[in-house]
């Protein structure tokens, strides 16, 4: 017996080898290396001979993608108040024992909501300074995507009407907006500021995350959107995993695809929520590094990820961000805070990939935008909203960002 559980032993290490071989040629990681189960023809045999030698569990980990579905696009008639689904678009796995050479062992997640609810420096935008203030209206050759930390938004807040009338008003400039600091124990807060938002007869929704922090003050990422010009991929919601505690608030997810004629010409993207520790802010950028890598191989195909939110940190703090080829950012050199001292909001993406980007770009200065003392100003959040403006359709990647179809699908507004 002792000498056939030897051979069995030496049956299962020569093909492990192999296996492990064949690996390291597909993911170009070393002994770490992928094993992608939708490859052609090679990935599936790789992942049934894996599991006829019991390799299935942590030895022969695989990156595994949901195939897009089209039905999983909300439609704009949808009920607001959208919550995440149980399951997200991805699932990623790291090799195995990688713990102390991979860094990142971030990993997207499902969500878990309420039960009741330029190579040397920053991508310059081009030509000349961009304003500080969004268009008066939205326009019809561009989506306005924004980033808003609305310093602890929970019942104080709310109870303020002039609060709530300045920030409804900032929601209405922007097709979506990615919020950080969602501070309530009520689980109505957004709820009940979507209704404040659609108050004038707009059509926003939003989709919330869990509560997060390591201490008893949590928070929420939440993202607001017009149904009338962006719909949700709902199979796509989740929060990544930090298994190594990287991150005290791990950031939120959602794809999202802008509405036009026909749906699939429309400009889809990753928005990926986040905000930083500010007592360990070197250590949570580089590992937001890692969450934008991932986010980009989440799904093959999907190769627009914007990261955003409250980084606590300028462009020059960006760390191992700046290291990621061909990595850019909207904001540069505009403070972002409401006392007009730091630039620590910021929208990042790879401007190669996501050539949608159309060179504008903005901070809404909430004192001058409505006429408020700093006093006021600060009574609505310590940080001002930014922005930046991106290409309705979705261009392929030989096509300029600046360049247009002959045929434009533009936005569709609901009837």
């Amino acid at each position: 017996m002792a000498h056939k559980k030897k051979e069995t032993n030496a049956s299962s290490s020569f093909f492990w080898t192999a296996l492990t071989t064949i690996a390291t040629l597909i993911g170009g990681a070393g002994a770490t290396g992928w094993v992608m189960p939708d490859l052609p023809w090679l990935g599936p045999r790789i992942s049934a001979l894996a599991s006829t030698l019991g390799l299935d569990g942590p030895q022969a980990q695989a990156v595994e993608t949901t195939k897009p579905d089209a039905n999983s696009w909300i439609p704009s008639t949808a009920a607001p108040g959208i919550h995440a689904p149980s399951a997200p678009t991805a699932s990623i796995a790291y090799a195995p024992g990688a713990a102390a050479a991979q860094p990142s062992r971030l990993q997207p997640a499902p969500a878990s909501t309420p039960a009741s609810a330029p190579a040397a420096g920053p991508f310059a935008a081009p030509g000349p300074v961009p304003p500080t203030t969004p268009p008066q209206a939205k326009p019809s050759d561009a989506v306005l995507v924004a980033s808003f930390n609305i310093q602890v938004f929970g019942e104080s807040k709310m109870a303020k009407p002039q609060v709530v009338d300045v920030l409804a008003r900032v929601v209405r400039t922007f097709d979506i907006v990615a919020i950080q600091e969602v501070r309530a124990k009520s689980d109505a807060i957004i709820p009940d500021f979507i209704r404040a938002i659609n108050a004038d007869g707009s059509r926003y929704q939003h989709v919330i995350g869990p509560r997060l922090g390591r201490t008893a003050s949590k928070e929420q990422y939440t993202f607001i959107y017009d149904t009338n010009r962006i719909e949700l991929d709902t199979a796509s919601v989740g929060t990544m995993r930090d298994p190594a505690d990287r991150l005290h608030r791990p950031p939120m997810y959602a794809r999202f695809r802008v509405r036009t004629a026909p749906p699939e010409r429309g400009f889809s993207f990753w928005m990926v929520d986040t905000h930083t520790d500010p007592d360990e802010v070197s250590q949570e950028v580089d590992a937001l590094a890692d969450v934008f890598v991932v986010m980009r191989s989440a799904r093959p195909d999907e190769d627009d990820v914007i990261l955003l939110g409250d980084f606590n940190a300028s462009p020059m703090q960006f760390g191992r961000i700046k290291k990621i080829p061909s990595i850019g950012w909207a904001i540069s050199g505009v403070p972002t805070n409401t006392r007009r001292t730091k630039t620590y909001d910021n929208l990042i993406f790879d401007p190669i990939a996501t050539r949608e980007y159309t060179g504008r770009w903005g901070v809404v200065d909430l004192q001058n935008t409505f006429g408020l003392s700093i006093d006021k100003a600060l009574e609505v959040s310590d940080h001002n909203p930014v922005w930046a403006a991106f290409s309705p359709w979705e261009l392929p990647a030989s096509q300029g960002a600046l360049m247009q179809p002959a045929a434009i699908p533009m936005p569709v507004p609901l009837r």
